[in-house]
């Protein structure tokens, strides 16, 4: 295992159209969340360093989780002829829209309306392995139906339906925003 993203690392990130994040809580009864991210929202700052956009969403697990103990795991796939996963264990924080580090990062991104955070990961371990099971799939695009729903929402509609369902996790862990949302309430 590296201790950093290499550039045949970064070469093969760089070629994935998703990726997945993982967390739990330090609970064992909690809930371990597998989400997948698209929409070319992934970056690397360095080789110890990544970001991604985080995007509204039905839930904030991820974010809870980083909040009560840090642990995160992303993992790409590569789904094309040549098979190879690779995984990136770190320890990750959540940088709101507000914090004093939203500046620095954000300018990384094209940012659309939707954003609601960004998950900032310290890389501790590089890990890639074959694939050799994973099945191939052809991309054939993004969907439009998350860019069709958040314009319906607009804004205000946003800010309300993170109020309501981003605020704590599945386990009833508080979420970045669910602090953020108490000093502005």
């Amino acid at each position: 295992m590296n201790d950093f993203i290499s550039d045949a690392h970064a070469e093969f990130i760089a070629r994935q159209k998703m990726f997945f994040t993982a967390t739990a809580p330090l609970s064992r009864e909690g809930h371990v969340n597998v989400s997948p991210k698209g929409l070319d929202c992934f970056r690397i700052l360095s080789p110890t360093r990544v970001a991604y956009l985080d995007v509204v969403g039905s839930g904030n697990e991820t974010s809870a989780h980083l909040l009560e103990n840090g642990r995160i795991t992303l993992m790409f796939c590569s789904f094309d002829e040549t098979p190879a996963i690779l995984r990136i264990y770190g320890r990750g924080t959540t940088v709101l829209p507000s914090g004093p580090d939203w500046s620095e990062l954000i300018h990384h991104f094209d940012v659309p309306e939707y954003v609601r955070q960004l998950i900032v990961v310290e890389v501790l371990g590089v890990k890639k392995s074959c694939g050799f099971g994973v099945p191939r799939y052809e991309f054939q695009g993004t969907r439009q139906k998350f860019h069709e729903w958040s314009a319906r929402k607009g804004s205000d509609g946003l800010r309300e339906y993170q109020r309501e369902k981003n605020r704590k996790s599945l386990d009833d862990l508080p979420t970045a925003l669910d602090e953020w949302f108490n000093r502005i309430d």
